[in-house]
Formats: structure tokens, sequence, C-alpha cells
């Protein structure tokens, strides 16, 4: 339900501590331990997924993290929030280290957040938005700061909510001039978080008659900031919003009573900096709901997972989308690849690995551990390979003269080896944040496109590109990031990198 790539290439994965005992077993000395507190289900319902060598660690976690959300830290940490039950206004958090496990704060929230959307600040903190019933917005980790004990009412939240709450999980985007973009059914506002105030309210209603966050559920990401092409004083590159996919308002209830409406073809994407931003619709190849949406290195857009008809919900989803789809962007081109065999419905998940492959995992339609429904629980996980991993030769980097720990407007030099030709006239180098995926939306999720001064050609193979790290922790909130070198639309393998 749940997943994080951390920057020691783990994954944290986890669902809810309710759903029975799992497979995997925890340590005797964990069972003790919980059991003086009256637990007695010994099983692991968090794991780590170490990507190099495939082995899972069982981690503890406690309280339960149903419909929860969560950032990564600007230190590697991930912190993660809410959930149900008894996890409702619980903090966890897990460092990236060898044994580390979970460690929860049991008031590390205000108000009980379920369903709620979290996004990384340039002050290193976290703003929690919504969830259901709430409709306001708070700041974690917490702190001795006044503002850290408050709740701050979000209006808007309320006005987007209808009878089914077409508003969970609301899409959260930070913005290069420090504001938050919001949006919440078919609405959206440009919030001053720092202030407490909806800065511009005038965009237009996304067109299509139908809603796109849960349980309508669709999926968003901010497209490629390109950096180093605005004239100002400081870099604010033009930053659009593409959204897509979802259900009718009604899907939700009428699922519930047996009828599955088809879900939505359509996408759009949205200048948010534009003086008088209009929404450019398009449609993809197919219908899609419970979608996810991740940013490749080059800048193309994955599409994957879901179903063509019903909503997000226990039992309510049909069709499985088995093809995933690429976007370009440039061209407003949809090109659809192989079909996975199998479908990943409600609750599955998937992010960018270092290697450029994408890690999909899960599917749980159902409100336990149930292997004979129409669509079980799926407890795998697979990797989608994009096109580009076998186009040939992948530029290489040189990671002994990587500089891994840099600062904001720092010039960066970036040695890689090729085999191909035309290095020059088609190379770029991208930064892209890890996301924490759940529910179709990738909290977090960005890339930039660095600012490149010269390519040097040192040996027939060996090149050196000079670039400028972003300029203001607006553009790239402080923390860890994966660097990646393309060239002629291939990229080569992440290199973590952090900037503070």
């Amino acid at each position: 339900m749940h997943t994080q790539l951390l920057p020691n290439d783990r994954v944290i994965m986890f669902d809810r501590v309710d759903f029975g005992q799992s497979k995997i077993s925890l340590t005797e000395e964990k069972c003790s331990e919980l059991a003086t507190v009256g637990n007695t289900d010994c099983t692991a319902h968090s794991v780590e997924l170490n990507l190099l060598d495939r082995k899972v660690r069982p981690l503890t976690v406690l309280s339960d993290t149903w419909c929860s959300s969560g950032s990564l830290a600007p230190d590697g940490m991930l912190l993660q929030s809410g959930g149900n039950w008894n996890g409702e206004r619980v903090v966890r958090s897990i460092r990236p280290c060898a044994n580390c496990d979970w460690t929860e704060d049991q008031k590390g929230l205000v108000v009980p957040r379920w369903y709620a959307s979290n996004q990384i600040l340039p002050n290193g903190k976290v703003i929690v938005v919504g969830g259901r019933g709430q409709f306001n917005y708070e700041f974690i980790p917490k702190s001795s700061l006044p503002s850290d004990s408050k709740v701050f009412a979000l209006p808007f939240l309320l006005e987007t909510s209808d009878a089914v709450e077409n508003n969970l999980y609301p899409f959260t985007h930070l913005l290069p001039d420090g504001n938050l973009f919001i949006f919440a059914n078919t609405k959206s506002i440009l919030f001053d978080y720092v202030n407490d105030r909806v800065v511009r309210d005038d965009y237009p209603v996304m067109p299509g008659g139908v809603s796109r966050n849960y349980p309508s559920t669709g999926s968003s990401v901010l497209l490629p900031l390109k950096l180093g092409l605005s004239k100002t004083t400081v870099d604010t590159p033009d930053t659009e919003v593409f959204i897509c996919g979802g259900a009718p308002s009604n899907s939700y209830t009428t699922a519930i009573r047996g009828t599955f409406l088809p879900a939505a073809k359509s996408c759009g994407r949205l200048m948010i900096t534009a003086a008088q931003p209009q929404w450019q619709m398009e449609e993809m190849p197919m219908e899609r709901v419970m979608g996810d949406m991740l940013l490749l290195p080059t800048g193309d857009v994955l599409l994957i997972n879901g179903a063509k008809k019903g909503a997000a919900g226990w039992y309510l989803g049909r069709e499985p989308v088995l093809n995933p789809v690429i976007y370009k962007p440039e061209s407003s081109i949809y090109e659809i690849m192989e079909a996975s065999k199998i479908p990943r419905m409600y609750h599955s998940t998937a992010i960018l690995i270092a290697d450029g492959r994408v890690l999909v995992g899960g599917s749980n339609p159902n409100s336990n551990y149930n292997f004979t429904e129409m669509f079980p629980t799926e407890l795998s996980v697979e990797v989608f390979s994009p096109p580009y991993l076998s186009s040939g030769s992948r530029p290489q980097i040189n990671l002994a003269k990587l500089k891994t720990e840099i600062s904001y407007k720092e010039p960066i030099s970036i040695g890689f080896i090729s085999k191909m030709n035309e290095v020059i006239d088609n190379v770029s180098v991208t930064m892209v944040a890890p996301s924490f995926n759940t529910h179709s939306f990738s909290m977090n999720q960005r890339m930039l496109v660095l600012k490149i001064n010269q390519v040097r050609q040192v040996t027939s193979s060996y090149h050196v590109i000079d670039c400028v790290a972003p300029e203001t922790p607006n553009i790239a909130p402080p923390g860890y990031y994966l660097l990646f070198v393309v060239q002629n639309g291939v990229p080569s393998r992440g290199s973590w990198m952090h900037i503070s």
C-alpha cells in the first residue's frame, strides 16, 4: 500500500496492521516486546527490500498505517504520518541504516489524518494537507515553534468536497516561487503556507466532467523544471502540472450498487505560472482509474497500474489496465508498452529506482488477505523496464570523481564514459527526488533539468559536463536526489546526490 526508496537503495514497504497475520515472521525478541503490550500478532506488516541482493528484512510497525502519507526528510529519514484507528495521529520514522526499525510518536499530529497528502518544504519541514474530515493543514516534525502546535484551516478543501469526498489525497506540488499548488476534485489554488493565505484562486475548473482525487482516483505530476532558461534575477522556470485519469464523481457510489462506470481517458496540462492559464486537454490510449504517474529520468511520464472501470475502494474496480503507457511531454505522444500479466488494482504502488527501472508491487482490492477473489491479494513485486534500457550503450557516470554533497548555485562537474556519438548536441543532466507512493499519488516527486554550461571531451569516450546546481530550496528542497546523465534519450544509472 505504501512504498518509498531510501538513499541507501533500500525500499521501505508497509500496509495495514489489521489484515491478519502475514507470512513474514518477526524475531523472537520483537515478539516478546510486542507481547508486553498485548499484541499477539508476531508477523511483519512492513519490510525493507534490499535492491542489491533482493533480501527482505522484517520491520516492526505497531500503529495502523492504513491510507497514510509520507516524505523523505532532508537527512534521508522517511517521515510518515497518520492512518486509521490507533495510527491516526501517529508520526513514524525510519532511517536509512543497516538495522534501523520504525520509531513512532503517538502524538506526532495535532488532529487525526487519514487520506492526507505530504509535501517537503524549502525549510526542510513537511506540510500535511487534509485527510478525511480534516479541511486544514499542519507541519511536521514538531518543534518548539508556535506554528507546529497549530492546525490551520484550509476552506478550499471543504469547498471541493462532494457527497463522496472526491478530494482525499489532494495533489500537492511545491512551486519554484515557494508557494504550494493544491488540486482537489476539479479545482486548484496557489497557496502561501508561510502566511496562511490563498495567492491565486482563479485557475479554471479542469474540463471533462470527472473527478480526479480519491475515490475517483486519478494521478498528477509536476512536469520537469528546466533550469537556467528564465531571464529573471532568480531562476523561476515555467511550471506545468499534468493530471491524468479519474472517474465520474458518482463512480464510487454506483460501483457499490454493482454498476461500474468507465474511467476517464482524459489528461490535462496546466501552465500554473501563466498569466491566464488554461487547461490543455488530451486523451490517453485507454481509460484509467487508480493509475500511477512517474517521471522517468528522461523527462517522460510513465502511466502504469489501475483499472478501466469503477473506483478506488474494496472490490470496486473492474477490467485491469495491464499495459503501461509512456507519455512524451515535448510531443504529447502516448506510447503503449507491453502488458504485464499481473493486475495491479487498488493498493498497488510504483516507484523509480536507481537503475532507471520502475519497481511495481502490491494490489489488494480486498479488506484482508484474500487469494480467491476475482482480483486476489497480490504479494509480488516486479520491475518495468522502459525502452531506453534496450536502446544500446548507456552513459556511465564516473563515481570516483562525482561530488555527492552540493550547495545551491554551486558549479558541478560530472565525468562520464560514453560509447555514443553526438555527445555534445544531445546530453542533459536530471535530478529526481525519490517519491512516497500510495493510492496513485507519488508525493514529493520532482525532476530538475540542470543548466549545462559546456560538455568537454577529454578522450574519445570520456567527457565532462560543467553544470550548475539549483539556485534555491524553493526549486529543490534540501535532501537526496538521484542524478542522471541522459544522452540521446538514454539515461545513466542514477547516482545519489545530497543538496543542502
